[in-house]
C-alpha cells in the first residue's frame, strides 16, 4: 500500500518486527483451527445438506445447518450504509456519504474507519455479510451508477477498497467486492458481453479486485451480471478459478449478484459458490439432480460449501470455529463520522477568495437542493437514515437569524418526485378479505420491497393489497399534483377525491430498477392551502408482480407542488442574491438523472439550473456554487462564479459538514477521483450502449486521465485537483527503489491537510503504456510555518506491464520520471529513476 504514513520533519517512526512475526504466527494458527472446524462440518453434511447451503433460503439469508452447529449466514447491501433484511424506515441506518465522496478524501484509514462503523451497523442489524464495495471503475461518467464506485483510476480505487474492507472485517463482518468484473455500467447489464483485450483487464479492470484481495484479504467476492469475453461472470472459469482463486490466492466465498446465475453446471464448475437470491436458484435441488445425473462431481460441490463454511466461521457463524475477530473495535459516532466523511470529501475546484466566508456577511441561499437534499444515490444503495441535515437546516444552525435569506430558484426537475417532504404515511396491508396483516411507516412514498423486506407479519402469500395513507401538509398554496410509478392497478384519492382509479401496464422496461426508478406519471390535481393538513391514499391491489423469479411489490406516490413560473423563480433569486454579501446556489441531480438500472444520457444540470446559476452570478460576482451530484456533471458558468464546491452526495450529515467548510470552521479535504470534463464530448469514453449485445472497450487501457493526457484535451478539472484554505511549498524529494521522500511547507496562515500525489511517467516509451499513472499519494497535516514528510513507497507494478505473449507481469526496464504535487496537472517536483528489467 502507497499512503504508508506522514512524519514530521525530524521525527522518527518506530515499529516493532517482532510483535508483528507473532501477531501474524497466531492469526495462522487460528485459522488452520478455523480449517479444521470447517472439515469436520463439511464432512458431516450429505448431498442434499450441502447443495441447499448454496443456494439462498431467501432474499437475504442461507440456511441454518443446526446439525453442525451452523446459523444463518445473513446479508444485506451497502455501500454507505446497512440497510438490514427489510428496506424500511421502521429500522433506520446510518447513511455516510457516496463512495466517490469517500474516495475523494484520498485517505485508507478514513474507508477504514467507516468500514468499522458499517460492521458496527450491520452486528446492530443482525448482519453478517455486507454486499460492498462496489470497485469497478469510471469508464465514462455516463455510467448510471457511477456514485457507487470509487475512482476512474485503478490503485486509487484498491487502495480506498483496501480501506474499507479492512474496517468492515475489523469489526467481524464479511464483505463481497463487487461486481467482478468490467460492471461498469447499466444498459443491459443483465446480458452484454463486454469484450476486453487482456491487456486492458489486467492493467485497469482487474487491478483494483487484485488489490484488494492482496491487501485486505476479503471473505467475499461477488460475480458480475455480465459477460466477459463470451462468458457470463457466474461461468466463467478462468476469471474466477484461474486468476481470482488461482493466482491471486482468494480463499473467500464467491457470491452471485442477484438473479446473476443462470445454469447450474457451469456456474458451480465456474466457482461461483452461492447463487443469490432464493428459494429458487439454479443450485439446491437443481444442483444435488445434477450430481446424481452424474454431470457435476461432487467434489466440485464440497469446495463451494469448503468456502461458506470458511465464511460463516470467520463471521461467528460457526459452532466450533473461533471468529475472525475476538476484540471488537471500540465503538464509533455515526452522525460525527458521516460529518468529519463529508467535510473532508467536498472538493474545492474554484476559489476566487470567496471562501471561507468572513464573519459578518449575509448569505443568500438559493436552490431546491438547498432545501430538499439528495443525500445519497437511487438502487440498492439506498438506506433510510433517521434524519437528513439540508445544507439550509445546516447554515441556518451556523448563521445568525438576520444573516441568511433563503429562495428555491429554479427546481431541478418539473416532474413529479417520491412524496417526502410534508407527508407522513404507513404503507398498510391486507389481505382478500380486508384484514389487516401488518404495516410500516413510509418516507419518500416508495414501497420497494424485495424478497422478504415485507412488513412483520405479512407473507406474499396472503398479501392482497397495500394501501399508502396518512396525511399531507403542503407548505404552498396551490394546485398540487399527484400520481403513481410502478405497475398495476391503482386507486388515488386527495382530501376525499379520487384522483385516478385505472391499470399502469408493463412498458419495454427489462430491469426492474429501470422500470420501478423510471417516468411517474401524473394522475391528477388538487388546490390545497398552506399548513393545511389533506387526507391521502394510494391503494393497490396485488396482481402477479410478486411471482417469480423475484418476489417484490415496487411502486410510488409521487407528488409535485405548485408549480411558477421559472422565470419568475430565477429572477426572485437573483434579488435576493443582489441584497446579500454572497450568495451560495445549490444545484443537484436527481434520482432520474443518477440510479441504478439505467446510464445517462448527457451530464446536463436538469431543469433551469444553469439558466438560475448565470442569474444569480449576474446579480452578485461573489457567487458560491454547490454541486450536489455523485458523479460529473457539465458547469457552463463555472468560470463566472467566484467559487464552485463539490458535494457529492454528503450523506445524512451533509448540511452540517457544508456549513462547517463554507464558514471556514473546517477546510474542504477532497481531491478529485475522477476527471471532470467541460463537455460531454470531451469525454474519452462515451458508449456505453450495446451494439447486437456487445460492448467493445476500444480504448483499451486509455480512459479517464490516460486519455485526456493521450488526447491533449484540457477537461474541466484534472484528476487529483483540489484546493484547501492554505497553501503549500514543495521543497524536496528523495528517490530511492522503494519509495520517496517528500518534503512540503504549511506557506499559509492556517493549520490544513495536504493530499500528496506521485506519478510515474515513463520516459521515450515503446510499450504504448499512458505518460502518466498514479502510483502513490499520503495525506499530510501541519500548522502554518510547519515542515512535514510524506514517505509514499513506489510499488513494482508501476513498472511493469502484463504481457499478453507470456501471460505474465513484465517488469520494463529504462528512465522514469516520477511527479510529485498536488494534481495530475500540478506537479510541482521531479525526478528521474532508472528502472532495470525486460524491454
Amino acid at each position: 500500500m502507497s499512503a504508508l504514513h506522514a512524519r514530521r520533519h525530524g521525527g522518527t517512526t518506530v515499529t516493532d518486527p517482532t510483535g508483528t512475526r507473532h501477531e501474524e504466527a497466531r492469526d495462522e494458527a487460528r485459522e488452520e483451527a478455523r480449517e479444521r472446524a470447517v472439515a469436520a462440518a463439511l464432512a458431516t453434511l450429505d448431498l442434499d445438506a450441502k447443495t441447499r447451503l448454496l443456494a439462498g433460503q431467501d432474499m437475504w439469508s442461507l440456511p441454518a445447518l443446526p446439525e453442525i452447529g451452523l446459523k444463518s449466514l445473513v446479508m444485506s447491501d451497502g455501500p454507505i450504509g446497512v440497510r438490514g433484511v427489510r428496506w424500511t424506515a421502521d429500522d433506520p441506518s446510518v447513511a455516510l456519504p457516496s463512495p466517490t465522496a469517500l474516495a475523494a478524501t484520498w485517505d485508507p484509514a478514513l474507508a477504514r474507519r467507516a468500514g468499522r462503523l458499517l460492521a458496527q451497523e450491520a452486528r446492530r442489524k443482525g448482519v453478517h455479510v455486507l454486499l460492498a464495495p462496489t470497485v469497478n471503475l469510471h469508464r465514462s461518467p455516463l455510467g448510471g451508477r457511477h456514485f457507487e464506485a470509487y475512482s476512474e483510476d485503478p490503485y486509487l480505487t484498491g487502495e480506498i477498497g483496501t480501506g474499507y474492507v479492512l474496517g468492515v472485517q475489523d469489526g467481524g463482518v464479511g464483505t463481497t467486492v463487487k461486481h467482478f468484473v468490467a460492471n461498469d455500467a447499466e444498459t443491459d447489464r443483465f446480458t452484454v458481453d463486454n469484450r476486453i483485450d487482456d491487456r486492458t483487464l489486467r492493467e485497469i479492470y482487474l487491478a483494483p479486485f487484485e488489490a484488494i484481495v492482496e491487501n485486505a484479504r476479503p471473505w467475499g467476492i461477488m460475480t458480475a451480471y455480465n459477460q466477459v469475453n463470451g462468458r457470463t461472470m457466474t461461468e466463467h472459469h478462468h476469471l474466477v478459478n484461474e486468476v481470482l482463486r488461482g493466482e491471486w490466492g482468494f480463499d473467500g466465498c464467491n457470491v452471485s449478484d442477484w438473479m446473476a446465475a443462470r445454469d447450474t453446471k457451469g456456474a458451480v464448475e465456474g466457482g461461483l459458490d452461492v447463487a443469490m437470491p432464493g428459494p429458487r436458484t439454479v443450485y439446491g435441488e437443481a444442483l444435488a439432480a445434477a450430481v446424481r445425473a452424474g454431470e457435476v462431481d461432487e467434489t466440485v460441490v464440497d469446495g463451494a460449501v469448503r468456502n461458506v463454511l470458511r465464511l460463516a466461521a470467520r463471521v461467528g457463524a460457526l459452532d466450533g470455529a473461533e471468529p475472525a475477530v475476538t476484540e471488537l473495535p471500540a465503538p464509533l459516532d455515526g452522525d460525527a463520522l458521516a460529518r468529519e466523511i463529508a467535510r473532508r470529501s467536498f472538493v474545492l475546484v474554484r476559489n476566487q477568495g470567496a471562501l471561507p466566508l468572513t464573519r459578518g456577511r449575509t448569505v443568500a441561499l438559493i436552490g431546491a437542493a438547498a432545501r430538499d437534499a439528495r443525500v445519497l444515490g437511487g438502487g440498492s444503495a439506498q438506506v433510510f437514515p433517521d434524519h437528513i441535515v439540508s445544507p439550509l437546516d445546516g447554515l441556518t444552525a451556523a448563521l445568525p437569524a438576520d444573516a441568511l435569506a433563503y429562495a428555491v430558484g429554479a427546481d431541478p426537475s418539473d416532474e413529479l418526485t417520491p412524496a417526502g417532504q410534508g407527508f407522513t404515511l404507513r404503507a398498510v396491508c391486507r389481505d382478500a378479505e380486508g384484514n389487516v396483516l401488518g404495516e410500516g411507516s413510509l418516507p419518500g412514498g416508495q414501497v420497494q420491497w424485495i424478497g422478504d423486506d415485507l412488513p412483520e407479519g405479512v407473507t406474499y402469500d396472503t398479501l392482497h393489497s397495500i394501501e399508502v395513507t396518512g396525511t399531507f401538509t403542503p407548505r404552498e398554496s396551490g394546485e398540487h399534483a399527484f400520481g403513481t410509478r410502478g405497475l398495476g392497478a391503482f386507486t388515488l384519492t386527495v382530501a376525499g377525491e379520487i384522483l385516478y382509479d385505472g391499470v399502469q401496464e408493463m412498458g419495454d422496461e427489462a430491469d426492474p430498477f429501470e422500470a420501478f426508478f423510471g417516468a411517474p406519471l401524473e394522475r391528477g390535481k388538487a388546490a390545497l392551502t398552506e399548513g393545511v393538513p389533506v387526507e391521502v391514499s394510494l391503494f393497490h391491489p396485488l396482481g402477479q408482480e410478486h411471482a417469480a423469479p423475484l418476489p417484490g411489490v415496487m411502486f410510488s406516490l409521487v407528488h409535485l407542488g405548485p408549480r411558477r413560473d421559472p422565470d419568475e423563480l430565477i429572477a426572485e433569486a437573483a434579488e435576493a442574491a443582489r441584497a446579500a454579501d454572497t450568495a451560495i446556489v445549490v444545484v443537484a441531480t436527481t434520482e432520474r438523472v443518477e440510479s441504478e438500472g439505467f446510464d445517462r444520457a448527457d451530464l446536463k444540470l436538469p431543469g433551469r439550473q444553469d439558466d438560475l446559476v448565470r442569474a444569480v452570478a449576474a446579480a452578485n460576482p461573489d457567487t458560491v456554487v454547490v454541486v450536489n451530484a455523485g458523479s460529473p456533471v457539465e458547469m457552463p458558468w463555472r468560470d463566472d462564479v467566484a467559487a464552485v464546491l463539490l458535494s457529492w452526495f454528503p450523506g445524512q450529515e451533509g448540511g452540517a459538514a457544508l456549513a462547517d467548510v463554507l464558514l471556514g470552521a473546517e477546510e474542504p479535504g477532497g481531491r478529485l477521483p475522477t476527471t471532470w470534463p467541460a463537455a460531454l464530448a470531451d469525454a474519452p469514453v462515451t458508449e456505453v450502449t450495446p451494439v447486437n449485445g456487445e460492448l467493445h472497450y476500444r480504448e483499451g487501457l486509455f480512459t479517464g486521465y490516460r486519455a485526456y493526457d493521450r488526447a491533449g484535451t484540457t477537461p474541466a478539472y484534472p484528476f487529483g485537483h483540489g484546493l484547501g484554505y492554505t497553501t503549500w511549498a514543495y521543497e524536496a524529494l528523495e528517490l530511492s527503489p522503494e519509495s520517496a521522500t517528500i518534503r512540503v511547507r504549511n506557506t499559509g496562515s492556517r493549520p490544513g491537510r495536504e493530499t500528496v500525489q506521485l506519478y510515474v511517467a515513463p520516459v521515450d516509451d515503446r510499450m504504448g503504456r499512458p505518460a502518466r499513472r498514479l502510483a502513490g499519494f499520503a495525506g499530510v497535516e501541519a500548522g502554518p510555518g510547519e515542515t512535514v514528510e510524506a514517505e509514499i513507497g513506489l510499488p513494482r507494478r508501476a513498472f511493469e506491464i502484463w504481457d499478453e505473449k507470456t501471460g505474465g507481469w513484465t517488469a520494463i526496464s529504462g528512465t522514469y520520471e516520477i511527479h510529485v504535487g498536488r494534481s495530475l496537472t500540478d506537479t510541482r517536483l521531479r525526478a528521474t529513476l532508472t528502472v532495470g528489467g525486460t524491454d
